[in-house]
């Protein structure tokens, strides 16, 4: 009966998970349009402004899987309501920072946002009716990604209208908000499992993400051959080793790394980090391709509105096709939308390298890339729930949203090398830099062509219940999981998806 309780209410907690996770997305962006007006606010210089970007991203990667495990143990509401605290005060002393050292302490903490992520898709598995999980996953993967382009779009009207502080303050309300309705409305985890952190694992998990998204990030600024950014590189590999010898041998890993080694989770990990790549690049670097000046021959003179109004189509496209990526994965199949969102993905960074004269071919590119990504991130999102168990779903979904970002560090430093390779007499970088940059992009993603068809093929299997045969109600095991409904094809054997084969 107390299970029954729970999914009566799916629909209010689905509404309170999809405001939080649009808060901490609007933060992934909102800044980026902007960091010219805040490096002149708070009277700092270019490099080091950067960091105001950095230091999130940092946070975010080292907080996600971590807070996401600490759910699993404590529960998933809890730890929620707690993520949903850290983002808002982050946000209250980002609004009211006067200079860069505070506004970087702020992102810090607005960074331990990122379990968000991962709590949401595990409050998911534990509440939602099997019919339902899909499709919640599937809308709550695509507002991640449309949150996040929605904030380059939003960034100049707020700025215009008001001034960058409100580029906090607004997310901040919002999260208050959302923290308030799950601690009234979102039931207590059915699902947990018992234990404690190992923070050697965590330290170097830590250590070796930090090495790696500074070495990223401040390659074209030091140089991709300076002793800094090898040594970074270096440090990064040998903890990354060190970090999954322990994993590997620790009783309470951090990350279970025999459920990473699953075909459905790594291939999809290697899918998100490419798409990551190209995601983070277009939007970091088209809003700078549409406000370079006329004068350069490429560019359209810009406002930050103007170029955020570029990417809109994107935005709504991603999310629309979104709700409908877990029907055509139904007929299809979640490796066959993976695939067809890599391809169409594809043939957008084409568009966006090699037809960029008219500001109508920006917003039909712009379009094109939406659908796809808006296929491929809601069925791998899918993929990722269903091949682990419910205990395992925080980290799992967790570290896929992980090394997605990952992934976007990795393409906004070769991006930024690649557009800033050969500059012009004025400094400006040259148009080959920007079509050299897009098609790179395009490769990346051709790249998550290759790795969608290696993503074990996953179909609908006839459904025996515990007590009879084929078409009638699944059995559903404790938390939710529907014994029997998928079953994964592996080599022509057949295994349960979310029971696990004693």
């Amino acid at each position: 009966m107390a299970s029954e309780t729970r999914r009566t209410h799916h629909q209010v907690t689905f509404a309170v998970l999809a405001a939080s996770v649009m808060a901490y997305a609007l933060l992934q962006s909102l800044v980026t349009p902007v960091l010219p007006t805040i490096q002149e606010d708070l009277h700092t210089n270019q490099n080091t402004v950067t960091w105001v970007l950095t230091a999130y991203l940092l946070s975010a990667s080292i907080f996600t899987p971590i807070m996401g495990r600490i759910g699993d143990m404590i529960g998933k509401e809890r730890v929620f309501v707690v993520t949903l605290a850290a983002l808002a005060a982050g946000s209250l002393l980002a609004a009211l920072a006067t200079n860069v050292t505070v506004m970087i302490v702020a992102r810090v903490i607005q960074g331990i946002g990122g379990g968000v992520l991962p709590l949401t898709f595990g409050i998911i598995r534990d509440e939602f009716p099997s019919e339902k999980l899909s499709g919640a996953v599937s809308a709550i993967a695509s507002l991640i990604a449309v949150g996040a382009g929605l904030g380059i779009v939003l960034a100049g009207p707020i700025v215009n209208a008001l001034n960058y502080h409100w580029l906090f303050w607004m997310p901040m309300i919002l999260t208050i908000v959302a923290g308030i309705a799950a601690f009234v409305f979102v039931p207590k985890s059915p699902v947990r499992t018992p234990g404690r952190i190992s923070w050697a694992p965590a330290l170097l998990l830590s250590a070796w993400l930090v090495a790696l998204l500074v070495a990223l990030s401040q390659a074209p600024v030091w140089g991709w051959g300076s002793g800094k950014v090898i040594g970074l590189f270096v440090a990064a590999a040998v903890l990354a080793v060190g970090w999954v010898e322990i994993e590997r041998r620790a009783s309470m890993p951090l990350i279970d790394m025999a459920m990473m080694r699953r075909p459905a989770v790594w291939t999809n990990n290697l899918v998100a980090l490419l798409f990551g790549v190209g995601m983070y690049a277009v939007f970091a670097f088209l809003p700078e391709f549409v406000q370079s000046p006329k004068s350069t021959g490429y560019g359209f003179g810009a406002s930050i509105t103007q170029s955020g109004l570029i990417l809109l189509p994107m935005s709504v496209a991603m999310f629309v096709v979104g709700l409908f990526s877990n029907r055509m994965a139904a007929r299809l199949g979640g490796k066959t939308v993976v695939l067809i969102g890599s391809l169409v993905g594809t043939g957008s960074m084409a568009l966006l390298a090699y037809a960029h004269t008219h500001t109508w071919e920006l917003y039909v590119a712009t379009g094109v890339m939406g659908a796809g990504f808006g296929l491929a991130f809601a069925a791998m999102s899918s993929l990722i729930v269903s091949a682990v168990p419910p205990e395992q779903t925080g980290v799992a979904s967790g570290m896929n949203a992980n090394i997605r970002t990952i992934g976007g560090s990795i393409g906004a430093a070769l991006m930024a090398s690649v557009v800033t390779a050969s500059p012009a007499a004025d400094g400006l970088p040259r148009e080959s830099g920007y079509t050299n940059g897009f098609a790179m992009l395009g490769g990346a993603l051709l790249i998550a062509a290759f790795a969608a068809t290696l993503i074990p093929v996953t179909r609908r299997s006839s459904v025996v219940t515990q007590g009879g045969g084929a078409g009638q109600e699944p059995a559903v095991a404790p938390g939710g999981t529907v014994v029997g409904e998928q079953a994964q094809v592996l080599g022509g054997s057949a295994q349960v998806v979310g029971e696990q084969a004693p």
